[in-house]
């Protein structure tokens, strides 16, 4: 029989030494943290000398629960075991989520982590680098040491009791807004400035930057906030409004396609193709209204670009870490959305089709909410039953041109129904992946450069390849809409452009110049720009549906597009949308990263923005909309919802 070896020291010095132990490996958990994502422990030991303090709260937020875990299985190692794999899984997470989108984890993020197997499936190999397994082997090393100074640690009775109260207190107060960021004044940690999601992980690391971002100041009022306040504001937009002529309504069939990863690979400088690879799409520029389009996210976004065009509210309008698609059920109908201009008033009905299964970003749940009466997705819209050649699969998603095809025999199902149809379109021939044998190697155009090597010209072909069926289908579903003789706008635009990854850790844009790194951090506000923004255009079966402005140029942006349709087709809309149409006048996006006037004029922010006192007002008129409907007492958001001059 082995005897069981007895404690080391008095039970005050075991506490202490556990205590000691507990805070060291919050600190062994931190550095490793950082050496996943910085790569060398050089870059390590520059980010702790530079922000000691952010060391020392991190390893706050790992060495209580270690201490707390040791307290109650009695046994600190064993204690620090899952700690440690919740930080380096958390570290890998940040990792992948910087190699496919450049954008570090963010509490956003965590909305989809039941489809994380689906977002792990769409964007490919995913491989963890080896600083991720020096830095688990070292803290293997870490946890090897605990077990075998056990004794030194190990509490019992009464003082094994009192430390399981005290670490539960402490991680009480660590999970509370107040409390985390009292601890965080006394340590000199900043709570309160909002900051872009790369600086934020670039200066306090990635756990204290979602922890940051778990607890958020609320948002502030707009001064003077109260009923009288906000009735001011709703007289200061009826005057506005009441300055606009009014425009004839017209009832199209609306065709709204969100065109996934879809830009124009001209603009990309050293590479010559073997023809036009948006053939279809600079034809149709004659005949539409088109431009840039300014987005929100690079190479990743689609649900939250979304859920911003359709409803008019965005990430900047909601605290830090909030998912856009995944807010309470109720504040998607403080408002009626884009959809519900056509729905609710005017005949028409709303649909969403997908490409691809229901499973991202809470669609399910949001667009019901938004107006739509019905969602298709993948399998719905292959067991429409239309005629087909072709296949219906190009790669390793839905062929557009299946897609649009199903569109149209949507359009006209409900147009047989004496109604207009308002259909939102979500394609994903595009969608990454681009490994070189996505499309079984098949490349329509021929690519010519002299900067990249075999393999990377074997990946952009895929990205060529699939912006040139992108473009087809587009004409595709053109020319399907000049034989119909019901009247139809096409509104089409590319979400973002794709993050396209080669050798090295190159993107296709570091390697041309285009940006110094994949890290956005130390990008200026005018690569932010290019690199942000894709095209789009409107297009009419019949010229007259754009109101002479068939072949003008107009830049757009994520919560400009919706408006700028209103404008075209007329009518009476809400006070809440005609005050956005007013606004996408002097605001074409605004994000952490780069502001966008009217004029397409970009710069770092919305304070640093050459802005006249007019557009100023108009921005702050919008505020204080949106915060009265989301935060505060809502006191005139059934007004904003009615036509001005009502209510």
């Amino acid at each position: 029989m082995f005897k069981k070896k007895l404690p080391i020291g008095p039970q005050w010095f075991r506490w202490l030494m556990s205590a000691a132990a507990s805070l060291c490996m919050g600190l062994a958990v931190a550095v490793a943290m950082q050496w996943t994502g910085l790569g060398t422990l050089t870059l390590v030991w520059e980010w702790v000398r530079t922000y000691p303090a952010h060391l020392v709260m991190t390893a706050l937020l790992y060495a209580v629960p270690v201490f707390l875990l040791g307290a109650l299985t009695g046994r600190l190692w064993l204690g620090a075991v899952p700690v440690e794999l919740l930080g380096m899984i958390l570290a890998l997470v940040d990792y992948f989520k910087n190699a496919v989108n450049g954008t570090p984890l963010e509490l956003a993020d965590f909305g989809l982590a039941a489809q994380a197997g689906n977002v792990a499936g769409l964007a490919g190999d995913l491989t963890p680098p080896e600083d991720f397994f020096l830095a688990l082997a070292a803290l293997g090393l870490c946890t090897a040491v605990l077990f075998l100074t056990r004794r030194l640690t190990r509490l019992e009775g009464r003082t094994r009791a009192l430390s399981l109260v005290f670490s539960v207190t402490a991680a009480v107060i660590l999970c509370t807004g107040p409390g985390t960021r009292t601890v965080g004044s006394w340590l000199g940690v900043d709570f309160y400035t909002r900051m872009p999601a790369a600086e934020n992980r670039n200066v306090h690391g990635l756990t204290l930057s979602l922890w940051r971002d778990a607890f958020p100041q609320p948002k502030t009022p707009p001064e003077g906030y109260s009923e009288a306040y906000m009735q001011e504001v709703l007289d200061r937009i009826d005057r506005l409004l009441a300055e606009e002529q009014p425009r004839p309504e017209t009832r199209p069939n609306i065709l709204f396609i969100l065109s996934e990863s879809f830009y124009d690979l001209n603009r990309l400088p050293e590479l010559r193709y073997g023809g036009d690879p948006l053939e279809n799409f600079h034809a149709l520029e004659k005949e539409s209204i088109s431009g840039t389009f300014h987005s929100h996210y690079l190479g990743y976004g689609t649900g939250y670009i979304e859920m911003a065009m359709l409803y008019g509210v965005d990430h900047m309008d909601l605290p830090p870490g909030t998912n856009i698609c995944f807010m309470d059920d109720g504040v998607y109908e403080r408002f009626d959305a884009l959809a519900e201009q056509y729905t609710k008033s005017r005949g028409y009905t709303a649909e969403m089709l997908h490409a691809f299964d229901n499973s991202l970003y809470n669609r399910t749940v949001t667009y019901p909410l938004l107006g739509f009466d019905s969602l298709l997705f993948s399998e719905d819209v292959q067991s429409l039953g239309f005629d087909w050649e072709g296949g219906v699969y190009g790669g390793y998603y839905m062929k557009d041109s299946y897609l649009y095809q199903g569109m149209l025999e949507r359009m006209e199902d409900i147009n047989r129904q004496g109604k207009r149809a308002f259909l939102y379109g979500i394609s994903m021939e595009n969608h990454q992946p681009f490994d070189p044998e996505k499309f079984n190697y098949e490349c329509q155009l021929s690519l010519t450069t002299d900067r990249f090597e075999a393999a990377d010209r074997d990946v952009i072909r895929v990205m060529l390849e699939g912006i040139t069926r992108a473009d087809q289908a587009l004409g595709y579903l053109t020319d399907a809409l000049r034989e119909s003789e019901e009247p139809t706008i096409v509104v089409f635009y590319g979400d973002h452009r794709p993050n396209l990854f080669l050798s090295g850790g190159d993107t296709v844009y570091t390697k041309l110049g285009l940006c110094p790194e994949n890290d956005t951090q130390n990008w200026t506000t005018e690569q932010v720009n290019e690199l942000y923004s894709t095209d789009y255009l409107i297009w009419a079966n019949d010229a007259a549906l754009l109101q002479g402005l068939a072949g003008t140029r107009r830049d757009s942006g994520v919560t400009s597009l919706g408006p700028q349709l209103l404008e075209l087709t007329g009518g009476t809309v809400s006070r809440y949308w005609a005050l956005l149409e007013q606004v996408s006048r002097e605001c074409l996006v605004h994000t952490d990263l780069y502001f966008v006037d009217g004029e397409g004029r970009p710069s770092a922010g919305r304070e640093t923005a050459a802005l006249t006192p007019e557009a100023r007002e108009l921005l702050e008129l919008r505020d204080a909309v949106i915060y009265d409907a989301i935060y505060g007492q809502q006191y005139i958001t059934a007004a904003m919802n009615q036509p001005s001059g009502h209510g």
